[in-house]
């Protein structure tokens, strides 16, 4: 304590005061005068001097907090019910470190989060690169035509799943960045249903899927492209799971809270287990196709919540899935 030189000066202070009171008192006004302003004076040192040390001890309690705080040791509960400037500023020091604490450790899963992305991508695109490669090699000592365009088709399939999957990933991180603003605007829902599928027109064609488009029209109030990129995705992959001959159905829906198209499908299901982790990146269920990515629905998810949005999803395996695509009319 002594060694704090502000405490030093302080107590010199005190000293000289007292001093200065009692010889003044006991010259002017006699001996007993003296000794008792010296009494007084002292004890109110002392009182001084106690008060002091007191608030020092918290100052060194709060600079060993801040020591652990910055070590990355467990820290206590300093929080304090006292009335006080110290007792303010120890309550707001805990929260600043408790706020630090949980920051850190979103940070730290943001970071496990991006490595397993990370991770997740370069396998995704090690695939179709390990087979372009094969097919190079094998291209340059084939000399039957037939098998030679066979191998180019290979490797236009494998380019367009790698363009697939890095202009997906190019959207998803323009999201997660906030780059992208929604422009919201009303929108047709028959309009806008007919364009969905217009890509699909061909598969569904090939695979014999009827679909049933809703005749109601009503107004969604979204992004237009980005919505569209949200259904089709979910189209996308409902296609993929339907065998030959399954069915497809749009319904238009609107309440007083939010508009909503749903997406029924004859597929084959999604797992129990499955549907919570539906719309995670990379995620893929046990009826996912050997192709399957895991990143399209996780997209479709992203887009909407960003327009405060949402998609909700029922699902029987050997049944079929319902997709309900929700656009909210106000803030929920």
């Amino acid at each position: 304590m002594l060694k704090n030189k502000e405490f030093k000066i302080l107590l010199i202070l005190a000293v000289a005061v007292t001093f200065v009171v009692t010889v003044t008192s006991f010259v002017c006004a006699g001996r007993a005068a003296g000794l008792t302003a010296g009494a007084l004076l002292l004890l109110l040192d002392a009182c001084l001097i106690l008060y002091t040390k007191k608030r020092y001890t918290d100052i060194e309690a709060l600079n060993a907090y801040l020591d652990k705080v910055l070590s990355g040791d467990e820290t206590p509960d300093i929080t304090t019910q006292e009335e006080g400037e110290l007792s303010i500023l120890k309550n707001n020091i805990y929260k600043t470190t408790t706020k630090l604490k949980h920051q850190q450790e979103l940070l730290a899963g943001d970071q496990k989060r991006m490595a397993d992305a990370l991770a997740d991508i370069s396998h995704q695109l090690k695939t179709p690169l390990t087979s372009m490669m094969v097919m190079n090699d094998l291209l340059e000592t084939e000399t039957d035509e037939e098998k030679r365009r066979e191998f180019l088709q290979t490797q236009s399939s494998q380019l367009d799943r790698m363009n697939w999957l890095i202009q997906t990933l190019l959207k998803l991180s323009k999201i997660d960045a906030g780059t992208i603003v929604m422009k919201k605007a009303p929108v047709s829902s028959r309009e806008f249903i007919k364009e969905a599928l217009k890509p699909f027109a061909i598969q569904m064609d090939l695979k014999n899927i009827k679909c049933v488009t809703p005749e109601n029209d009503i107004t969604l109030d979204c992004d237009k492209n980005w919505t569209l990129e949200a259904v089709q995705n979910i189209v996308k992959n409902c296609i993929e799971h339907m065998e030959e001959g399954g069915s497809l159905e749009f319904i238009a829906e609107e309440t007083h809270i939010y508009t909503q198209i749903t997406i029924k499908d004859s597929g084959c299901g999604i797992a129990k287990d499955d549907l919570p982790h539906i719309f995670e990146r990379f995620y893929k269920g046990k009826n996912a196709g050997k192709d399957s990515v895991g990143i399209g629905l996780a997209l479709a998810k992203s887009i909407m919540t960003n327009q405060k949005g949402d998609i909700l999803v029922e699902s029987e395996e050997g049944v079929g899935s319902k997709f309900y695509i929700r656009l909210y009319k106000t803030i929920v």
